[in-house]
């Protein structure tokens, strides 16, 4: 593959004179485990079909993935050479990732929800010459997915299956003690070495290229400002197939030095007998997981005195989770915002989360920089919402075969898409994206006031509201709700609660409507793309 990492020329100088980028790649930092700690625990894995989970100091885990890179290399993967794998949560995931690494190769996860469709597009569009599966995961067959997509694919040489049988399985293609000496050179700092799709909440993946430096130098600012340290043991529970699983909890605990425990499949219940179980301290997942273990809680289960922080990103957190998550828990929500195209850019430190995640996003992290302008392009005061530019470190390398699409300013500017304001603090807070605006008659409705509002009901599990189309007004808000367990909840009940709360009568929502669940990616970012699709048609059949 001829990748063409167009945005980093112009920063090379200036992030490596300030000391952002490093120039060390993960293979510095597990090297450095082997001199330090080699029996020290670097992976714990569970699995839904195991009993117990699989312990990997990192003596072993550096065993493994010196044999997972001496095979890939002996079947031809080399320098820039592209490796998609679609797995779980699991120990297999992280050695891949580092055997990648070790051999120059380009990471490139790819989320378990994907199929046939967006597999096909992925595979061809990077090139991918070796691609890893599970042989079951949650009942579906992703060996007989991809034997099916593999004669459309002419750049892949190859289908490896964890848990799978033959020649082609896991233990016998990449865990073969026979591989040759590695020769090649590894990863260098400036090479690519993720590649990664974007989640979807607009509807258009692209594949993100980064290099350890625009990667790593996001990592250590988030480290340095959670204050996270070789003696954390994080729960890796958020898909690791998207940037937070990968870099927060696959990533940083390798530069650490510290341990991560893994959780294959999202349950509360199990999540926190692991927390218990393991000693963890910290974990970083969508609003949705704190969600769900407050819940668990409420019905009995028990968290660990241990577990003291945890950091919110994907979607905003409603006030009332964080009071819950830390009267119920002992847990210190820090918000944070991000992309995958640049990593976390704000989040909120813990020793102010309690006060400032509720109503922001957090600061930028060292080594970014934010902007909020008007539709001219001028910049904002304090306070009013407009669009949000970031540049810095951990900005991206571009897009793979689209650098039309990169969005980026002569001076380094990147438009996010996001709308936002920044308070007299310095803190940031996101305010939707420009097409999440519900404008009723002429007045902008605050979307993400109502919605914490909504959160605030006690029969609300989750909510969303996206505007609709109306000939009178021009657009109308409706709530899409998630409820609790057993409740119920009317229109009726929200035009009475909001009067409760002494709401403005037309900030109150128009419609209505119950969902099982709101449409997410898989890491638990909220799709309110889709939410609008279907609101459309509620103006279309009015």
């Amino acid at each position: 593959m001829n990748f063409d990492p167009v945005l980093l020329t112009s920063r090379m100088q200036p992030m490596k004179a300030a000391g952002l980028w490093r120039d060390e790649t993960i293979n510095v930092f597990l090297q450095r485990a082997l001199e330090r700690c080699p029996d020290k625990t670097a992976v714990v894995a569970y699995s839904q079909s195991a009993t117990e989970p699989v312990r990997l100091s990192y003596r072993e885990l550096d065993r493994r993935v010196e044999s997972v890179a001496r095979n890939l290399a002996s079947m031809g993967v080399g320098h820039a050479d592209v490796v998609t794998f679609q797995l779980p949560n699991s120990w297999e995931f992280i050695a891949i990732a580092l055997a990648c690494a070790r051999i120059g190769a380009v990471a490139n996860p790819v989320m378990p929800i994907f199929r046939q469709h967006e597999l096909t597009f992925m595979l061809n569009f990077g090139e991918s010459k070796v691609f890893i599966v599970p042989k079951v995961f949650r009942g579906f067959d992703y060996e007989a997915m991809a034997r099916e997509i593999l004669p459309s694919l002419p750049h892949l040489k190859r289908v490896i299956v964890v848990g799978g049988e033959g020649e082609d399985s896991f233990d016998n293609a990449l865990m073969r003690e026979d591989a040759p000496p590695l020769t090649g050179p590894g990863i260098a700092p400036d090479d690519v070495l993720l590649l990664m799709y974007t989640s979807g909440t607009t509807g258009e993946p692209k594949a993100v290229m980064h290099t350890s430096n625009t990667l790593f130098s996001n990592l250590h600012a988030y480290i340095a400002v959670m204050e996270l340290s070789d003696s954390d043991i994080i729960l890796g529970a958020s898909p690791m197939a998207h940037l937070t699983g990968y870099g927060y909890l696959a990533m940083i605990p390798v530069l650490l030095n510290s341990t991560t425990v893994l959780q294959d499949v999202w349950d509360a219940k199990r999540a926190l007998h692991i927390v218990r179980t393991e000693s963890v301290t910290f974990s970083m997942a969508s609003t949705a997981f704190v969600a769900d273990m407050c819940l668990a809680v409420e019905n009995g289960d028990s968290t660990s005195t241990t577990f003291t922080k945890f950091n919110c990103a994907g979607a905003p957190i409603p006030p009332v989770l964080i009071e819950r998550a830390h009267k119920q828990m002992g847990l210190r929500i820090s918000s944070a915002w991000g992309m995958t195209e640049c990593g976390a850019v704000t989040v909120t430190e813990p020793a102010r989360a309690l006060e400032k995640s509720g109503v922001s996003d957090g600061r930028p992290l060292p080594g970014i920089e934010i902007k909020i302008v008007d539709i001219n392009g001028n910049e904002l005061p304090c306070g009013e919402t407009g669009t949000l530019l970031i540049r810095g470190a951990s900005l991206f390398a571009g897009y793979l075969k689209r650098p039309q699409l990169n969005a980026t300013t002569d001076d380094g500017w990147f438009d996010t898409g996001d709308l936002a304001f920044v308070d007299a603090d310095g803190y940031m807070r996101i305010n939707g994206r420009s097409k999440d605006l519900v404008i009723r008659g002429g007045e902008n409705i605050p979307v993400m006031e109502i919605e914490n509002l909504l959160y605030k009901h006690p029969a609300v599990m989750t909510c969303a509201v996206v505007g609709y189309p109306d000939k009178r007004l021009g657009e109308r808000a409706c709530a899409f709700v998630a409820l609790k367990p057993g409740a119920t909840l009317t229109l009726d009940d929200v035009r009475t609660f909001f009067d409760e709360q002494q709401v403005a009568k037309q900030y109150c929502p128009e419609r209505l409507e119950i969902v099982d669940a709101l449409p997410a990616t898989p890491s638990g970012k909220l799709q309110k793309f889709k939410l609008r699709e279907m609101a459309r048609q509620f103006g279309e059949s009015a």
